[in-house]
């Protein structure tokens, strides 16, 4: 055996394995502490994990997004539900007064409940000071709900992003029941018959939202008042319908973003959390082999002492 003095091979070797097992020991630990690998430990699942993590946080925020969508929404029918009831005692008051046995001054009584009725319907969905609202956005002034200025709502549909993709976006319509949408809703069509039951003639009036709930131009005694209000009640129900079906389509969007994520989740698990348990057995081998080396390298450190002995 060759002793040397100025060069410790040995004592170098096992240096150089404690130094190997304390920087495994080190980087066992840090990966215990935060629960996740470094870019260090793996560069390429790192760059992966990172990409699934930044569409991670974006479907969630998407989820967000949907969920206001669909607060707006139902607030937006439970408004509306105010309004068919409004509209249906509407309805049941022009009948009460389509009564020859009524006197003009209960008639006067019946109107005056009518009128508040109609006032009402306008306050909640017309004009700057419209009750119909949502975060700022008008629900019931069509367009996109937005206040552009001047009174007036900006153009379109609101547009909503429902995923992390670019694109990935819905449209959402808002129904139109100011007191100035002169749309038709429908037709009212009166016959008249001959004796025997022959439809002798007819006339087909148009029917516009803003006359139902304009007071000016529909009271109790109006032409075809009972069916006027009848394609009304048809228009608000129509609305809810599209609505409810918008609705349906957000919570199912909703449902699959929440798949989308957990399998997100899941996946990105896989490729950057450690697995604890076998983190912990490789620690705790680092430890045996660091106190085991340091031991060999105070007995390695001991060796060129034997050339004094052989100088003896």
């Amino acid at each position: 055996m060759t002793l040397q003095i100025n060069n410790n091979a040995t004592a170098f070797n096992v240096f150089k394995s404690l130094n190997r097992s304390v920087t495994y020991m080190k980087e066992s630990m840090s990966r215990l502490s935060n629960g996740t690998l470094d870019v260090e430990d793996d560069a390429s699942a790192v760059g992966i994990s990172e990409r699934m993590r930044s569409q991670i946080r974006s479907t969630a925020m998407s989820r967000g997004n949907l969920d206001l969508s669909i607060s707006m929404m139902q607030t937006a029918d439970a408004w509306l539900q105010k309004t068919s009831d409004m509209l249906g005692r509407l309805h049941e008051l022009a009948v009460e007064a389509n009564d020859g046995t009524k006197s003009p001054g209960d008639v006067l009584t019946i109107q005056t409940e009518f009128t508040a009725l109609q006032n009402e319907i306008t306050r909640i969905t017309s004009n700057a000071t419209s009750a119909g609202k949502f975060n700022g956005l008008y629900l019931f002034r069509g367009g996109n709900g937005q206040d552009i200025g001047s009174g007036q709502v900006g153009s379109g549909t609101i547009t909503v992003q429902i995923g992390p993709g670019y694109q990935q976006t819905i449209q959402l319509t808002l129904p139109d029941l100011q007191i100035s949408n002169t749309s038709s809703i429908g037709t009212v069509s009166t016959y008249t018959y001959s004796t025997n039951g022959t439809v002798t003639g007819s006339n087909h009036n148009a029917v516009e939202w803003a006359s139902m709930i304009d007071n000016s131009k529909l009271s109790i005694r109006s032409t075809e008042v009972i069916g006027k209000l009848q394609k009304a009640i048809s228009f608000v129900a129509n609305s809810r319908s599209q609505l409810g079906a918008e609705q349906v389509r957000l919570h199912q969007t909703r449902s699959g973003l929440l798949s989308s994520e957990d399998n997100l989740r899941t996946a990105e698990s896989k490729i950057r959390d450690i697995d604890i348990a076998r983190e912990s057995t490789e620690l705790s081998r680092m430890q045996v082999l660091s106190e085991i080396g340091n031991t060999m390298l105070s007995q390695a450190n001991q060796l060129p002492n034997m050339a004094i002995e052989l100088l003896g």
